[in-house]
C-alpha cells in the first residue's frame, strides 16, 4: 500500500464520525432520488405493459342508444384501426351486512366475440368459455360477474360471493365468478377521488345486460383504436359528427380517461418531487464536504509542506484529497442505494393500493442507476474542487509557517452602540463574524432541514384544508342523490318527504363544450339550486361565490385556458339534449382546488337551456342518526340511479390518504433531521479541532468545563436560532415552488401551512442540535489539555 493510501486511512478513521453524518446526507440525497423516481418508472412501466397486454383504446365516446349497423360506419372513419362497442350501465350495488351505499359499474361481455381492446386479465376465478366470458344468466336470475380487484379486495369477495343490484328499477343478484383487472379502470375510485370501498367495476354477460335495459342489438359505449400517425383530434371531431344523432356527442381521448388522467398526474407530480428534493440534500452534502475538507486542508499544512518537500507532485496530494472525498460519498451512495431500493418497495406497495396491475414489481433501471452515480460524482467534485485547488497552489514555504491569525474586530452589536455584551458571547459573536461564509452556509444547512420538515408536514396540512373546505364548507349536505336522467323538479317533493330529511336542494349538471374562437373545452355546467345552502362555491380561501346572476362562473384556470375574461361570451355547446349553440356571459372567475368547472344557478342554466324545470339530482340534509333509513328509502325509488353518503365517502378515502401522508411526512422528517445532524455536528467538531488550544488555555486559566462548553455550543445554539425563521421562511417559498409545479388542471394544492408544522418543524430542528451537542460536549469534557497546549510557536 502506498504512503498517501495509508495516510487516507488514517484520516478517514480520525474523523469517522464527520465522514458518516456527511455520507447520510448523501445517502439521504440519492435515496430520495431513487426511491421516487425508481417507484415512478415502475409505476409507468407497469402501466405501459398493461396497456399494451390489454390493448387499451385511444378514443372513447358513449351514447344514448345506437344498433350495432353502426360499427361499420364508425371503422370507415380516416385513423380509425378498429372500434368495440359495449353496454356499460351505473347501477346501486348492496352487500349483505354493509348499509354503505356503494356505486357499480355493469360493463357487458359479449360470449360471441372476445374483447380486442380494454382485455380484462382474470386474477382469479374462471371464465365460462374460451370467449372470455362470465357466463350465463343462472336459472335463479343471478348474473355471474367478474369483480374489479381493489373492490374484491376492499370487502374480502371472493368468487361465489352473492351482491345485489338495482338492474333497470328491478333488484338482481351478482354472484361473483372471478376477480379481475382491466386496462381502463387501473385507478379505483369515483369523480377522481379513491374509493376502493365505494365504487366497484363489474363484468356480467352482454346479452343479459342488454335484455335488462332493452339494448339487444345496440350499445351504448364505444372504444376505438386509432391507426398510426392517426390525428386524434380529428377522429374525435368525426365520430361526435357520426354519433351525434343517437346523443352521442361526448367523444373523449385518453387524457381526459378518469383513470389514465389520475394515473398520469400521479407520475408528473413524483417526478417533480423526485427531482427537487434531492437536490436540497446534494447541495447540503456538497457544502459540508467543501467544510470539512478545507478544515483539514487548513490542519494539514505541515504535512503538505513536507510531501512536497519529499517530490509529490500537486496532482498526486490532490488525488489524494480528492480519493478522500469519493470514499466518503461512495459510502453514502452504496447506502443511498440500500435506501432508494428499501423505500421504493415501500412506496410500491402503496402505489399497488390505488393502482391496480396485473404485475407491479418494483426495480431501479441501471440508467437511473447511473444518473444517481453522476449526481453523487458531481457532488463530490463541485463540493471540495475550492479546497483541493487551495491545498495544490499552497506553495512549501507558505505551508510550513503557521496561518496567520485571525483579525478580530468589534462586532456588529458593538457597531452598532449595543453595550453590556457579555464576554463569553462578545467572543462568540466575534468568531462567528470571522468566517462570514461559513457561518451562513451553516445557517443555511440548518434552514434547509426546518423546510423540508415543513414540507413533508404540509402535504397534511393541505389535505385537511381541502376536507375542510370541499367536504364541511362547500358540501354541507349529508348525502347527495343522482337520477337516471334529468326530470321535473317536483321529484325533490318525494325526497323531502323521505326519513330524516330536513332540508333538500335541486342541482342540474349538464356537460357541454365551451369555445372561445378556436379554443374548445369540455366540462360540465354545475347548476346550484337558488338558496346554495347545501352545496356551495368555495374558493381556495374559504369564501363563498353566490351564483345569482344569468351567466356563467368559471374557475380560474378554465378561463385561462379558454383565453376568456369576465363580461366576454362564450359559446356554449350542451352534449345532451337535442343540437344547439348558447351564448352565455362569463359573471366571474374563481380560484378553486379541484378540476375545470363551470357554475350556474339551476334555475338560470334551465332557463339558457329551454327545457323547463328539470333536475338531475339533489343533496338533502339528514337527521343525525338517520342516515341509514334515508338510504333504505332511496333504494325504493325507482328514478333514482344513485345515492352517496359523504360521511361514508370521506371515510373510504382517507384511510388509504391519510395513512400515505403519515408516512410521507415521516420519511421526509428524518431525512431533514439527517441533515440537521450533518450541518451542527460537522460545524461543531470543526470547529473544536480548530479552536482547541484556544479552549485549553481557558482550562488552564481556570474556566470550567460548562464555560468552555458554552463558547462552542453557543455558537451552535445561535445559528440555530437564526436558522429557525429564516427555514421557516424557506420552508414557506418551498411550498410554493411545489405548489406550482404540482399543479394541473385536475388539481391545485392550496399553501396552508399550520402553526403546528413550524413548531414540529423546529422541535425536530432543536433536537437534532441538542443530540449534537451533547456528543460535542463530551468530546469537550475528555479533551486532553496539555497535548492541545503542545503547538509549534
Amino acid at each position: 500500500m502506498k504512503a498517501l493510501d495509508r495516510k487516507l486511512l488514517r484520516d478517514l478513521l480520525r474523523m469517522w464520525s464527520q465522514a458518516l453524518t456527511i455520507a447520510l446526507v448523501v445517502a439521504s440525497g440519492i435515496g430520495g432520488f431513487l426511491t421516487t423516481l425508481s417507484a415512478v418508472d415502475s409505476l409507468a412501466l407497469a402501466r405501459d405493459r398493461f396497456y399494451a397486454e390489454g390493448r387499451f383504446a385511444d378514443v372513447f365516446a358513449g351514447v344514448k342508444r345506437a344498433p350495432l349497423a353502426l360499427v361499420d360506419t364508425l371503422r370507415d372513419v380516416p385513423g380509425v384501426a378498429d372500434v368495440q362497442t359495449t353496454t356499460e350501465k351505473t347501477v346501486r350495488v348492496e352487500i349483505a351486512g354493509s348499509t354503505d351505499p356503494i356505486v357499480g359499474q355493469l360493463i357487458g361481455i359479449d360470449r360471441g366475440q372476445p374483447l380486442r381492446m380494454n382485455r380484462i386479465t382474470l386474477r382469479s376465478g374462471h371464465a365460462d368459455d374460451a370467449s372470455m366470458s362470465p357466463g350465463r344468466a343462472l336459472p335463479d336470475g343471478a348474473l355471474p360477474a367478474w369483480v374489479s380487484e381493489s373492490f374484491a379486495v376492499a370487502h374480502g369477495l371472493k368468487p361465489g360471493a352473492r351482491l345485489s343490484a338495482l338492474i333497470n328499477g328491478k333488484q338482481r343478484a351478482l354472484v361473483v365468478a372471478g376477480v379481475a383487472l382491466s386496462p381502463e379502470y387501473i385507478f379505483a375510485g369515483l369523480w377522481g377521488m379513491p374509493d376502493t370501498r365505494g365504487f366497484g367495476v363489474f363484468w356480467v354477460d352482454q346479452e343479459a345486460l342488454a335484455a335488462a335495459y332493452d339494448m339487444a342489438g345496440a350499445f351504448n359505449r364505444v372504444a376505438v383504436k386509432l391507426a398510426p400517425g392517426a390525428d386524434e383530434r380529428a377522429v374525435i371531431d368525426a365520430l361526435q359528427r357520426r354519433l351525434a344523432p343517437y346523443g352521442g356527442r361526448q367523444a373523449s381521448g385518453r387524457a381526459d380517461q378518469t383513470s389514465h388522467a389520475m394515473l398520469d398526474n400521479e407520475i408528473k407530480e413524483q417526478r417533480v418531487l423526485g427531482s427537487v428534493l434531492p437536490s436540497i440534500f446534494l447541495g447540503v452534502a456538497a457544502f459540508l464536504l467543501n467544510v470539512v475538507v478545507s478544515r483539514l486542508v487548513a490542519t494539514q499544512r505541515e504535512q503538505i509542506a513536507a510531501l512536497k518537500a519529499l517530490g509529490y507532485a500537486n496532482s498526486a496530494i490532490a488525488a489524494h484529497y480528492l480519493k478522500m472525498v469519493l470514499a466518503i460519498v461512495a459510502v453514502g451512495f452504496v447506502l443511498g442505494i440500500g435506501l432508494g431500493d428499501t423505500m421504493g418497495t415501500m412506496l410500491t406497495r402503496l402505489y399497488a393500493e390505488f393502482f391496480r396491475f396485473p404485475s407491479f414489481e418494483h426495480r431501479i433501471a441501471p440508467g437511473l442507476l447511473l444518473v444517481a452515480l453522476a449526481l453523487t460524482l458531481a457532488t463530490a467534485v463541485l463540493g471540495t474542487l475550492n479546497a483541493i485547488a487551495a491545498t495544490v497552489r499552497l506553495a512549501p514555504a507558505e505551508a510550513m509557517r503557521p496561518p496567520a491569525p485571525g483579525r478580530y474586530r468589534r462586532t456588529l452589536l458593538e457597531t452598532l452602540g449595543v453595550k453590556g455584551i457579555p464576554t463569553p458571547l462578545r467572543m462568540i459573536v466575534r468568531n462567528m463574524e470571522r468566517r462570514p461564509l461559513r457561518t451562513g452556509l451553516s445557517i443555511g444547512g440548518v434552514a434547509a432541514a426546518v423546510a423540508i420538515v415543513i414540507m413533508g408536514n404540509f402535504f397534511r396540512d393541505a389535505i385537511e384544508f381541502i376536507v375542510d373546505s370541499q367536504f364541511n364548507l362547500g358540501m354541507r349536505s349529508d348525502v347527495a342523490v343522482w337520477l337516471l336522467e334529468a326530470t321535473p323538479d317536483a321529484a325533490r317533493h318525494e325526497l323531502a318527504r323521505a326519513p330524516g330529511v330536513t332540508m333538500t336542494e335541486s342541482l342540474r349538471f349538464v356537460p357541454v363544450t365551451l369555445v372561445n374562437g378556436h379554443r374548445r373545452e369540455r366540462v360540465e355546467i354545475r347548476g346550484y339550486g337558488d338558496t346554495q345552502e347545501l352545496y356551495r362555491v368555495i374558493d381556495v380561501r374559504n369564501r363563498q361565490t353566490r351564483l345569482d346572476g344569468n351567466g356563467l362562473v368559471l374557475t380560474d384556470r378554465l378561463a385561462a385556458k379558454l383565453g376568456v375574461k369576465v363580461g366576454q361570451t362564450l359559446q356554449v355547446e350542451p352534449l345532451e339534449g337535442r343540437p344547439r349553440t348558447l351564448h352565455l356571459k362569463v359573471d366571474a372567475t374563481v380560484q378553486e382546488m379541484m378540476g375545470l368547472n363551470a357554475y350556474m344557478g339551476r334555475s338560470a342554466l334551465n332557463r339558457a337551456l329551454g327545457e323547463g324545470d328539470l333536475s338531475s339530482g339533489f343533496v338533502l340534509a339528514i337527521e343525525r342518526g338517520r342516515e341509514g333509513e334515508l338510504l333504505d328509502a332511496t333504494r325504493a325509488m325507482p328514478r333514482v340511479a344513485g345515492a352517496f353518503s359523504k360521511a361514508t365517502m370521506l371515510r373510504n378515502m382517507q384511510e388509504i390518504s391519510a395513512r400515505n401522508i403519515r408516512i410521507m411526512s415521516s420519511v421526509l422528517t428524518f431525512f431533514a433531521a439527517v441533515i440537521a445532524v450533518g450541518v451542527v455536528y460537522n460545524n461543531a467538531r470543526i470547529a473544536l479541532a480548530e479552536r482547541t488550544w484556544e479552549l485549553a488555555s481557558l482550562r488552564v486559566l481556570g474556566f470550567t468545563r460548562a464555560e468552555v462548553s458554552g463558547l462552542l455550543l453557543g455558537e451552535m445554539a445561535i445559528s440555530i436560532g437564526i436558522a429557525l425563521p429564516l427555514g421557516m421562511a424557506l420552508g414557506y417559498g418551498l411550498v410554493h415552488l411545489i405548489a406550482g409545479l404540482l399543479q394541473s388542471d385536475q388539481f391545485f394544492f392550496p399553501v396552508v401551512i399550520l402553526p403546528r408544522t413550524y413548531a414540529w418543524a423546529a422541535l425536530c430542528v432543536m433536537a437534532a442540535g441538542v443530540a449534537s451537542a451533547l456528543v460535542v460536549r463530551r468530546r469537550i469534557d475528555r479533551l486532553d489539555m496539555v497535548a492541545a497546549l503542545k503547538t509549534r510557536e
